[in-house]
């Protein structure tokens, strides 16, 4: 069964006339990287958006792990919880979900929402600090941070939550080499262990080190 599924998805933003999405139909299967590639405006983040409900479909089906994602769905709240933790989304735009007072405080955010113990969050909140490069930056202000500090920031936050689908959209803006070097030996280990990856991106050298499969969306 595909983790992943649109079927025939259609969506329009309220202040548009215009489709962002057009009977888009595509699947994820459990366990590998796949990347959303084409034009500006194709509808790249949008999808990403409607794959964790933060917008629903004009038309047609989102499902994940089989089960529908929509605002009926999501009015229960033992589902968005339990898709919360298994979905994790990393923004194009890190400050849309920077907010705490210090990059450890955002890191543990995720984990401390889950009710976990004190021991499992300060784990997971050190191992994901060590995995992005980011301990001597513990105690600083997310809004001090550089914009490629503030991408691997948000992307911490996100895995520590250890989703089984990591989506990410357009995870290499503002990296230097070493920090884009980074981000792609991680995106292929959490694939390596048996996790899955969706990226919308424009960089095709990301995509050929990921050796992932490519779903091409057009241009309207």
């Amino acid at each position: 069964m595909s983790l992943v599924e649109f079927s025939n998805v259609c969506f329009a933003y309220p202040s548009s006339q215009r489709l962002a999405l057009d009977g888009v139909s595509f699947t994820v299967d459990e366990g590998e990287a796949c990347a959303l590639v084409g034009p500006n405006g194709c509808g790249k983040s949008t999808s990403l958006r409607l794959l964790v409900g933060l917008d629903h479909p004009s038309l047609g089906e989102v499902r994940f792990a089989g089960e529908l994602v929509d605002a009926s769905a999501l009015r229960d709240a033992r589902f968005t919880k339990r898709l919360r933790q298994r979905v994790g989304l990393v923004f194009q735009d890190p400050d849309a979900q920077l907010f705490c007072p210090t990059v450890a405080e955002e890191v543990s955010f995720g984990p401390r929402q889950m009710g976990l113990s004190t021991e499992e969050i300060e784990r997971r909140t050190d191992d994901c600090l060590r995995m992005f490069d980011l301990e001597r930056l513990r105690d600083r202000a997310p809004w001090r941070l550089s914009g490629g500090e503030k991408r691997r920031c948000a992307t911490a936050c996100v895995v520590s939550l250890a989703p089984d689908l990591l989506c990410l959209d357009e995870p290499t803006n503002g990296l230097d080499d070493a920090s884009r070097a980074g981000m792609v030996a991680f995106l292929r280990s959490f694939v390596a262990a048996g996790k899955t990856v969706l990226v919308a991106t424009h960089d095709l050298q990301l995509v050929s080190e990921l050796g992932a499969r490519t779903i091409s969306l057009a241009g309207r």
